[in-house]
C-alpha cells in the first residue's frame, strides 16, 4: 500500500515539472508573438480591457458585490487603458504603471476579503480571479518584452537625441523574452555540429 503512495507522489512531481515547462514554453511563444505583432497585440489587449470593463459594470448591476471592489476594478481598467496609450513602451517607474501595480494589490486584498466573508463555489471564485483580476495584467506582463526590439519614433523630451538615446539603452533589456532567452542559453545544452 505504501509503494503506490510513493509512486503517486513521484508522479505528481513529474506532472508539476512538465506543467511548468509547458507554461514557460507558452509564455515564450506569446512573448515572441507580441514582439512580432505589437499593433495586433495592442488591439487584443485593448479589447480584453474593454470586455473586462463591461464585465465589471454587469457584475455591479447583476450581482451583490461590494461597491469598493467594483470601483477599484474599474479604476484599474482605466489605468490599464492609460498604460496602453503608449504601448509597447512601458516605463516601470511611471505613475500609471505604479498605480496599476498598487491597484492590483488592493483589488486582490478586497477580493480575498469578500470571498473569505461570503461563500461562493470554487468555479465562480476562480472565474472572478481569472477574468477580472489576472487577464489584462497578465497580457500586459507578457507584452513588456515588446519594447525591447521596437525602433524609436520620437522622444518625450525635445533635448534628447532619439537615436543616441536608443543605442545607449539598447543593452539594458529587462523583458520577459530576454529572461527566457537567458534561461534557454544558460540551462539548455548547446549542440555543436560535427565536421567530418
Amino acid at each position: 500500500m505504501w509503494f503506490l503512495t510513493i509512486v503517486s507522489y513521484f508522479a505528481i512531481i513529474i506532472q508539476i515539472f512538465f506543467t511548468t515547462i509547458a507554461i514557460a514554453a507558452g509564455l515564450y511563444y506569446l512573448a515572441e508573438l507580441v514582439e512580432e505583432h505589437t499593433i495586433v497585440a495592442k488591439k487584443c489587449i485593448s479589447s480584453m480591457n474593454l470586455v473586462v470593463t463591461v464585465l465589471y459594470v454587469l457584475l455591479w448591476l447583476l450581482e451583490s458585490f461590494p461597491t469598493s471592489l467594483i470601483v477599484c476594478g474599474l479604476t484599474a481598467q482605466i489605468v490599464h487603458f492609460i498604460i496602453l496609450k503608449n504601448f509597447p513602451f512601458v516605463v516601470f517607474l511611471s505613475p500609471p504603471f505604479l498605480a496599476a501595480v498598487t491597484l492590483i494589490i488592493i483589488n486582490h486584498y478586497l477580493a480575498f476579503s469578500h470571498f473569505g466573508e461570503f461563500y461562493y463555489p470554487f468555479s465562480e471564485v476562480i472565474a472572478y480571479f481569472t477574468l477580472f483580476l489576472w487577464l489584462v495584467p497578465f497580457a500586459l506582463f507578457v507584452s513588456l518584452s515588446a519594447n525591447d526590439n521596437v525602433l524609436p519614433t520620437l522622444s518625450e523630451r525635445a533635448d534628447v537625441d532619439v537615436v543616441s538615446n536608443y543605442f545607449s539603452k539598447k543593452n539594458k533589456k529587462y523583458g520577459l523574452l530576454t529572461f527566457f532567452n537567458y534561461a534557454k542559453d544558460s540551462l539548455l545544452p548547446v549542440r555543436s555540429k560535427k565536421g567530418f
